[in-house]
């Protein structure tokens, strides 16, 4: 059971980090300073986003640091690279059992039933037909074993299948030009990721773990696979995708998580 709290820590001096936060976002309008800026924020950034962490209740602090955050989300942006792949690793490697991971226990694990089951495809698409389990189950299907990467500090190796993200975006007609794709789920989770990674020959729409149909437990009828992000932005139990323009957020995200979330 994951249940993450935004904390204090009391031994920072507020004054002193807003003047430190201030400093380096004056700083990063100056390309000859990006360096330094990236350095200093990602440090910055991640004491307090990333981590769940707030480093004081000051509000301007937190107001310096969410803008830091999102910096630091553009940053990720440039530094990611479309084509390099993630890991992959041995059947002899997968963990056994692959740990539940959510924001709820396991005994609360939300179970969506086949029959009458859809996707739900919405925004800047040519086709929103609702596709069945059986419609995306006949589309090209493939396996990955990679490692999920927890935010908490664990992880752990596993073996995924099912259908091409960038295949499936390229089947509606989805305009690849925009700049998020968001997701909601049967938990009430709800995340948005960038184009370019929803585009990553390794992000798939998952059907199956470990050569059998996906359990409840990880994300049936289908979760997003990304060996590029964090655990936590790979969604489970997808009931609806859209594709938009406009910034999204995230269930952890909107409560001060990092949004790229790149692992």
């Amino acid at each position: 059971m994951n249940i993450f709290k935004r904390r204090t820590l009391p031994h920072v001096d507020a004054d002193a980090a807003l003047a430190e936060a201030r400093r380096i976002l004056e700083k990063r309008m100056a390309p000859t300073a990006r360096r330094n800026f990236l350095r200093g924020s990602l440090t910055l950034g991640g004491l307090s986003l990333l981590t769940g962490c707030s480093i004081s209740d000051n509000d301007d602090v937190e107001a310096v640091l969410n803008r830091i955050s999102r910096f630091n989300d553009q940053a990720q942006g440039w530094l990611f690279d479309p084509n390099r792949l993630a890991p992959t690793y041995s059947e002899a490697m997968i963990t056994r059992p692959f740990p539940f991971n959510a924001y709820y226990g396991e005994d609360e694990v939300r179970v969506v039933k086949e029959e009458g089951w859809s996707l739900e495809v919405t925004g800047m698409v040519a086709d929103r037909h609702r596709w069945t389990l059986d419609e995306l189950r006949a589309m090209p299907q493939q396996d990955q074993i990679t490692r999920h990467i927890c935010v908490e500090g664990w992880s752990a190796i596993g073996r995924w299948g099912g259908v091409s993200f960038r295949d499936f975006l390229h089947r509606i007609g989805a305009d690849t030009s925009a700049k998020y794709i968001g997701f909601k789920c049967a938990d009430d989770y709800y995340t948005s990721i960038d184009m370019a990674t929803a585009l990553h020959p390794q992000t798939l729409l998952t059907l199956s773990y470990d050569g059998a149909p996906l359990p409840p437990k990880y994300g049936f009828p289908m979760k997003l696979r990304m060996p590029t992000k964090l655990g936590y932005k790979n969604p489970k139990n997808i009931m609806a995708m859209f594709v938009t323009n406009t910034y999204q957020g995230g269930y952890w995200e909107d409560q001060g998580y990092n949004w790229f979330g790149g692992s």
